[in-house]
């Protein structure tokens, strides 16, 4: 297990793109049905995709974002015989109210990440007195820091600094958001899941405002018991209009489905779907979404998928609100 720890700085103008993103956070999702929240949104969705990258660079773009002096823990296990390749951050504001979990996706140049990912097959977890069938290999990577993720998070319960836990922060853990991309998001939920549904993390989980996931495959099967409907109310999934991740793995490789509040974007514009992302059927849309990735931009457009659409950026682009910089200080 490999645990780093790191302080984001300060930034000078045109940063921070918000003023009070702790604010942000604590005000929103107070109550379960309270919607999504689209400064959550772009905050969790850049964090989401720079859980890529090392934990010097999320720092910093989170101090961009609005988290300025906040700490970042960076939590790790890899066992490549097993399929497993686990990262997950923890960012906690400089003042300890709020606390953010992202975990990492599928690594693009990791073959034996995209192995795991194919490694299709089903668990059961235990939900208080319920069971979920979830997908096998995104649970063993959640396994694989779980205990070391709620350790941390203990910490901030407490009121300790995850930069340093011999120290303390003005606040104790008031408010915590789950994030990730595409296998990161699948593991967010899975993550979510087996933490509202064990007794013992239950003040863990009382603080749990919400989870936001982008790009995010189909992680659980059915029938989904008391405890994830009632997650659900707190989950909201993007899905980029062309993006093909949210509907794998195949039909043919065992039965998925989503749940939660599902946002579509398309013609510039985030709306709540009536329906989620159903999954696929034919397997032969898989090679041509990856075709389309490399096809002419005029080909790519007329594409029932691209695989250019799942990328992390593009669905950073998406979130940002009108009239604020990007995380790189260039108006929109």
């Amino acid at each position: 297990m490999n645990v780093e720890r790191w302080a984001s700085g300060t930034c000078s103008p045109p940063f921070p793109v918000y003023d009070d993103v702790v604010g942000r956070l604590l005000a929103a999702h107070g109550a379960a049905d309270a919607g999504r929240d689209a400064v959550v949104a772009h905050v969790l969705g850049t964090c989401a995709g720079y859980a890529y990258a090392d934990i010097e660079t999320l720092a910093m773009f989170m101090a961009r974002l609005g988290l300025e002096r906040s700490a970042c823990v960076r939590i790790a296990q890899t066992v490549d015989a097993m399929y497993i390749y686990s990262t997950a951050y923890l960012v906690q504001s400089s003042c300890g109210r709020a606390a953010i979990l992202c975990y990492r996706g599928t690594e693009m140049a990791n073959l034996g990440n995209w192995l795991e990912d194919a490694d299709i097959g089903s668990d059961e977890i235990a939900l208080g007195g319920d069971v979920l069938v979830v997908h096998s290999a995104f649970h063993r990577n959640v396994c694989a820091t779980r205990l070391a993720v709620i350790d941390e998070l203990n910490l901030a319960l407490r009121g300790r600094s995850l930069l340093d836990p011999r120290k303390s922060v003005e606040h104790p853990l008031e408010a915590l958001y789950v994030t990730g991309h595409s296998l990161g998001g699948a593991m967010a939920v899975i993550f979510s899941l087996a933490l509202a549904g064990a007794a013992e993390h239950r003040e863990i989980a009382g603080r749990l405002r919400a989870i936001y996931t982008f790009g995010q495959p189909l992680a659980t099967g059915e029938p989904l018991p008391e405890v994830a409907r009632e997650l659900g109310r707190r989950l909201y999934r993007h899905v980029n209009a062309r993006d093909l991740v949210p509907s794998l793995p195949p039909a043919a490789w065992g039965h998925f489905v989503h749940f939660g509040a599902e946002y579509r974007h398309a013609d510039g514009e985030w709306r709540r779907a009536e329906s989620p992302v159903s999954q696929l059927v034919r397997v032969r849309e898989i090679p041509r979404a990856m075709l389309a990735f490399l096809a002419t931009k005029k080909r790519r457009d007329s594409s029932r998928y691209t695989m250019a659409e799942h990328g992390p950026h593009r669905y950073i682009a998406a979130l940002r609100p009108k009239g604020r910089v990007d995380e790189f200080g260039d108006p929109g």
